[in-house]
C-alpha cells in the first residue's frame, strides 16, 4: 500500500491564541496547543498593595458621589427659585393654553 503524505497546516486562533493543526486532506484537526498563559498574579505583595489602592480609590470616588449628592438638593432648590421668580416676573399676560382648552 503506498503511503500518502498530506499536508499540514497551521492555524493561530484570532480569539484565544491557541494553534491548531489541521491536516488539508481530511480537514480535520490533528493536534491542539494552547498558548502559554503567564501567572495572573506574579508578585503577591504588590498585588496586595494594589488592592489596597483601589480600595481607597473606590472609598474617594464614593466621597465625591456622596458631597455631589448633597449638593445636588441645593441646586435643585436655587433653579426652582429661580424659575419661580421668572414666573411670577413673566406679565406677558394669559396663561398658556392646555391641550384640552383647544377642543
Amino acid at each position: 500500500m503506498a503511503k500518502r503524505t498530506s499536508q499540514v497546516i497551521d492555524v493561530e486562533c484570532p480569539c484565544c491564541g491557541s494553534t491548531l493543526q489541521i491536516d488539508v486532506e481530511t480537514k480535520a484537526v490533528i493536534r491542539h496547543r494552547e498558548p502559554e498563559k503567564k501567572p495572573p498574579i506574579e508578585d503577591l505583595h504588590t498585588a496586595v498593595q494594589q488592592l489596597k489602592g483601589e480600595a481607597d480609590r473606590r472609598n474617594e470616588v464614593f466621597e465625591k458621589s456622596f458631597a455631589s449628592h448633597l449638593g445636588s438638593e441645593r441646586v435643585r432648590e436655587r433653579k426652582f427659585e429661580e424659575l419661580l421668580k421668572q414666573a411670577k416676573e413673566d406679565k406677558s399676560g394669559a396663561p398658556p393654553k392646555r391641550p384640552f382648552d383647544l377642543d
